[in-house]
């Protein structure tokens, strides 16, 4: 039996079981018993969209636990029931496997892939490495990132000006939803683009003047940001943390990182942080911690989207060198 077929032969056995399970999900099982829309999210950002523009008209849940690594997703059969019954499933098409076979079998026309409205480009990577196994077609389909024969960078919500359009996008979709709510909506997504709008601008004068452009992080999750700011990214692992690198890889981005005079590799939250350390060891740096914002943790600095983001801008400011 193929891989695909395994995966839908699993979801239907969850969906048929669904109603019989306890409440031991994720908290994607929740949904209104008040006449409000329900919108199922993928995961944190688009939650935390969804929450701004939906305000309290919607009821907003997340299939993605706090603390969670979002790329490993697994569904439970509540989760599964939850997609089933939602009257919105905001998700990301190509980032978390088991959540495009749910979309798929369960959603119908209540599924709506952000990636649309966010305008997804290819993982790029600098010349020295492009080779490495991490940018393999094969193997960002096996991680769930393959889009057609690319490898597409799911990470768009570390450039704020992309979370905004997905924001007015949402407004659209969720006015068709509930006509009456429409203007609401509409108000709402035009506060959170200005909020996203202040931060980038925020953003782009705090990285302007920076005497190192070079980001060496743990996964290739920043490249929208780099783009976006003028910087240029190097992820240890590919754009999944479960790739990994080779030792001649690693042996490359250490030397790389002497030789563009780099002072600090970045780890993550959510990411185990050995492989990193090991980098910045053998180059003799510092390291410091980015927060691709895949999910909040206790570890997370800041209680939402912007904090955290204005966090990592701090820690960029230092370890980028910037005046």
């Amino acid at each position: 039996m193929s891989k695909h077929a395994v995966r839908r032969t699993a979801l239907l056995t969850l969906t048929a079981t669904a109603l019989l399970a306890s409440g031991c999900g994720t908290g994607g099982g929740d949904g209104a018993d008040d006449g409000r829309p329900t919108v199922v999210a993928g995961f944190y950002p688009l939650e935390w969209a969804a929450a701004r523009v939906g305000g309290e008209r919607v009821s907003v849940s997340s299939l993605t636990p706090s603390g969670a690594e979002a790329h490993d997703l697994e569904l439970t059969p509540r989760d599964v029931a939850a997609v089933g019954s939602a009257d919105l499933l905001v998700y990301l098409e190509g980032f978390q496997p088991a959540l495009d076979e749910a979309a798929s079998s369960e959603a119908g026309d209540a599924a709506w892939d952000a990636g649309q409205a966010a305008d997804l480009v290819e993982g790029e990577h600098t010349e020295e490495h492009a080779d490495e196994e991490h940018a393999d077609e094969e193997h960002a389909e096996e991680d769930g990132h393959g889009h057609g024969d690319e490898a597409v960078d799911p990470h768009f919500w570390l450039d704020p000006t992309r979370l905004a359009a997905v924001g007015d996008a949402l407004a659209e979709r969720l006015g068709e939803l509930d006509p009456d709510g429409a203007s609401a909506y509409e108000e709402n997504a035009a506060a959170l683009r200005a909020d996203l709008e202040a931060l980038d601008a925020e953003m782009e004068a705090g990285l302007a003047t920076c005497t190192v452009d070079t980001l060496v992080t743990s996964h290739d999750a920043f490249g929208y940001l780099a783009e976006r700011y003028g910087l240029d990214v190097i992820g240890i692992s590919g754009l999944s943390p479960s790739q990994e690198p080779s030792a001649a890889g690693l042996a490359e981005i250490t030397g790389l990182v002497r030789d563009r005079g780099i002072t600090t590799v970045y780890t993550e939250t959510l990411v185990d942080p050995a492989v990193a350390e090991t980098v910045a060891e053998e180059a003799g740096v510092q390291t410091a911690v980015l927060d691709p914002l895949e999910g909040l943790t206790d570890e997370s600095d800041g209680e939402d989207y912007l904090q955290v983001m204005r966090s990592n801008l701090a820690t960029l400011q230092e370890g980028q060198s910037c005046s």
